[in-house]
């Protein structure tokens, strides 16, 4: 009996069949496919971002400032591990699913234990900003009071550094045999449970910020446990996970190398905007500047998550079809994923247009807060389109194996929204009327003399 993947390549390659018909029916193929795959893979990516939220929400109803310091060490310093876990832990799809696609379903238990071993070791080194975080953050310029606070909540996080060295291999090992239900039922299964700790932690047990750092982290652990017991019983996994095996230790350069290779292409995607948030704090009214950017980089990021779902589906999708000699397939599933994704963002971007004056009290209380992030809502709207793409594509090029090459481009992306940046500003500064400035800043000045208002030249008007 054909499968479901050598009937797509069929329907594809079939010239007899009138062009429509036959991308109607390789669409309905596709489609069926698809969403088998990505929609458990986006509950669970939404679900497990909600979590990160959730605390950040727990938080922010303590204060303000407590909004600010859990936004920071979720965004800022945990978002940092979290590029980098993610990205090594993407070269196990590359691996697996070509794997899988071959037939050679004993590599895909060794590649889950060698990719583990891997982001463990590079655990142990990230701790080492986890436990530093106080002096990191007073270096970079950061009020002590908001250092302080974020170091602590940060320390709750510590363990989940691990969780996430055991978490991101098992998803890409699960994901390359297109086992992605039971992930989302256990992620669904403990949502409440999350959230009932957290709730007893912080307000009941008046543990705050790092008691909901805390149980964020045994969360995580839960879901890890959960599913690599599921491995293990499974018989989906019989052929798959045949035990630990010493093969686990060798090939390790050459892993590190791709491991690596994923790591900077995801890094550079997602670091910059943790940078933007540890920037926000160096503003004048830091909690003003961290609280609006953070409630729309959560956003953003949360949204993302149904992107990164369907990056999962189609880098399984590509990879198989790949590995089972099916070019014309893995071409339509690149075009049918991209036109879903882009769809479903621009919708979304809508959504948050139209509700962007209320966004921001479902994380904090404030006028100030709302009708900053108000503002901000036009850019995140973009934000969230381009986001709706992106990072499907890079789901194609982890599966191809190109991932030196995307970071490469990546790397001169950034290179030329800075050069462009610098002509704007360079273009503005040009066109200035100095005069003019002095005359606006001469007329401020004698305003607040004549206000008996203190003025200091230093401080920008």
């Amino acid at each position: 009996m054909e499968s479901s993947n050598d009937e797509l390549e069929i329907v594809l390659s079939n010239v007899e069949t009138p062009l429509f018909l036959r991308l109607r029916k390789a669409t309905m193929i596709e489609s069926k496919l698809l969403f088998n795959l990505a929609a458990p893979a986006v509950i669970v990516y939404m679900i497990n971002y909600f979590m990160s939220i959730s605390t950040e929400i727990f938080s922010g109803h303590l204060g303000n400032l407590e909004l600010v310091v859990a936004s920071l060490g979720n965004t800022g310093i945990q978002g940092f591990a979290y590029g980098l876990m993610l990205g090594m832990g993407s070269a196990v799809k590359t691996l697996c699913g070509q794997a899988y696609g071959g037939r050679k379903y004993e590599m895909l238990g060794v590649y889950l234990q060698r990719s583990t071993v891997l982001l463990s070791l590079t655990g142990v080194l990230l701790t080492l900003i986890y436990v530093f975080s106080k002096q990191i953050l007073l270096f970079l310029g950061e009020s002590p009071e908001i250092a302080s606070a974020a170091s602590l909540f940060v320390y709750g996080l510590i363990p989940k550094i691990f969780a996430y060295s055991m978490n991101f291999p098992i998803q890409k090992f699960l994901q390359s045999q297109s086992i992605v239900t039971p992930s989302a039922y256990i992620s669904a299964s403990t949502l409440s449970l999350h959230l009932l700790l957290t709730w007893l932690a912080v307000y009941k047990l008046e543990m705050e910020l790092l008691g909901a750092s805390l149980v964020l982290s045994l969360w995580w652990w839960i879901i890890v446990v959960a599913q690599f017991v599921y491995i293990v019983t499974s018989d989906r996994c019989r052929e798959t996970w045949k035990g630990f095996s010493v093969h686990a230790f060798s090939g390790l350069c050459s892993s590190f190398k791709l491991s690596a290779a994923s790591a900077v292409m995801l890094c550079l995607q997602t670091w910059y905007f943790q940078i933007l948030v540890l920037l926000a704090g160096l503003l004048e009214n830091q909690e003003l500047a961290l609280d609006s950017l953070s409630i729309c980089m959560t956003i953003s990021s949360w949204v993302l998550m149904i992107s990164v779902g369907f990056n999962a589906a189609i880098s399984v999708r590509v990879s198989n079809e790949i590995g089972a000699g099916n070019p014309n397939s893995a071409a339509f599933s690149v075009i049918i994923v991209n036109i879903y994704s882009l769809v479903i963002s621009v919708i979304l971007a809508f959504v948050i247009m139209v509700f962007r004056d209320v966004l921001s009290y479902a994380f904090t209380e404030g006028e100030k807060v709302s009708a900053a992030v108000s503002d901000l809502c036009p850019l995140l709207a973009i934000t969230v389109v381009l986001n709706g793409i992106q990072p499907v594509l890079s789901g194609v090029a982890v599966r191809c194996g190109w991932q030196t090459f995307v970071a490469k481009g990546i790397w001169m992306g950034m290179i030329g929204g800075t050069l462009i940046q610098t002509i704007i500003l360079a273009w503005v500064t040009f066109k200035t009327d100095w005069k003019k400035e002095v005359g606006a800043k001469q007329i401020s000045s004698k305003y607040l003399k004549k206000c008996n208002i203190k003025f200091d030249l230093k401080t920008p008007i």
